[in-house]
């Protein structure tokens, strides 16, 4: 399979390595420096492009991805107020298109059972939940992608929080803690607690790889299907 890389750090050298290791070719390797060779990605020199950009330019890669008739897989956050029109095109074009705050097989995992506690949850409102994320100091956006996704599944299930919030004191709300520290790949943790007892769960990243060979495995699934799809419907199918 021949994928386009989008996105050209930390994470898309991650990709790269795995996708050869697995028997693939990388046919572009996208960074700020060459943007411009987007332009000559094609259905003829690409089955699947795989976009780990930045926010300021994921919402036109992924637009242009579509127009092109090309299958996406996207793990940028930071922009997803503009998703829905990545969707739309998709939908237009008969293409194929998914996002995913996060790849790692764990983090799905842990995805299930985050929802699975917040419904049992739900029946003791004496619990105060908080959330919180440390990733490094280069990440761009706060809170991270992954975080917004546990904290929604929580909303879906507790009907006293109807927003999440970085504000510690906007206590009607889901405070999600964000921390920005050395070069930790990503920890999530998830507390709920009570004057009489606490009660987390954690995942921590102990390198890229896992993300990295979820997006792999994401851009062998999508190759020839058609649709929106989400990392469950790999994973999970």
């Amino acid at each position: 399979m021949k994928i386009a890389l989008l996105g050209y750090g930390r994470m898309g050298k991650a990709i790269e390595e795995i996708a050869k290791s697995r028997g693939h070719e990388i046919s572009f390797a996208i960074g700020s420096s060459n943007i411009e060779e987007t332009q000559k990605i094609s259905k003829e020199n690409t089955d699947v492009a795989i976009d780990f950009s930045v926010p300021d330019t994921a919402f036109e890669l992924n637009i242009l991805m579509q127009e092109k008739g090309i299958p996406t897989i996207s793990g940028t956050t930071g922009w997803l107020e503009n998703k829905t029109q990545v969707e739309e095109i998709c939908k237009q074009n008969g293409g194929a298109f998914l996002y995913a705050s996060n790849f790692s097989l764990g983090v799905n995992i842990f995805f299930e059972i985050n929802k699975q506690l917040a419904k049992l949850m739900s029946n003791y409102p004496s619990y105060d939940i908080k959330t919180k994320e440390i990733h490094h100091i280069h990440k761009l956006d706060k809170p991270s992608g992954t975080a917004i996704t546990l904290a929604e599944q929580i909303m879906e299930e507790q009907s006293k929080y109807q927003q999440w919030s970085l504000n510690e004191k906007e206590t009607e709300k889901l405070w999600i803690d964000v921390e920005r520290t050395g070069e930790v790949p990503g920890t999530h943790i998830i507390n709920y607690e009570n004057e009489i007892d606490q009660i987390e769960i954690k995942h921590r990243a102990i390198n890229r790889q896992g993300f990295a060979l979820g997006a792999v495995i994401a851009s062998e699934w999508i190759k020839d299907k058609k649709g929106i799809f989400q990392m469950k419907d790999v994973l999970f199918d």
